[in-house]
């Protein structure tokens, strides 16, 4: 089956106000289960685990943020710029609770 121009969507032809909102919670969930990715293979590398599960993981999270921001980047450079902060939301929220956690 042959996808033509007419059954394609064109993500940046979606408004603003609709797209912006979603590309930033979208990049707060993929940020979420990167950093939670990044932090369970730090852990299998400190515990001495599997490495074949740290190179899945590690590979698994970066084949997802790849895929994401490739979407945010179909709907326009806004929309990456908000995935982008949705990410470095997600860190920044990430890291509060491991000082919380380790103080």
């Amino acid at each position: 089956m042959e996808l033509d121009e007419r059954t394609m969507m064109d993500l940046s032809a979606l408004p603003l106000s609709v797209t912006l909102p979603a590309c930033f919670l979208g990049g707060l969930a993929i940020g979420y289960v990167y950093f939670r990715a990044l932090r369970h293979t730090a852990e299998l590398i400190v515990s001495q685990g599997s490495p074949l599960l740290g190179l899945a993981l590690t590979l698994g999270r970066l084949a997802l943020l790849t895929a994401a921001f490739y979407v945010a980047v179909l709907a326009g450079g806004f929309a990456l710029l908000a995935a982008l902060a949705g990410v470095l939301c997600a860190k920044a929220v990430m890291l509060r609770h491991a000082r919380r956690d380790r103080a």
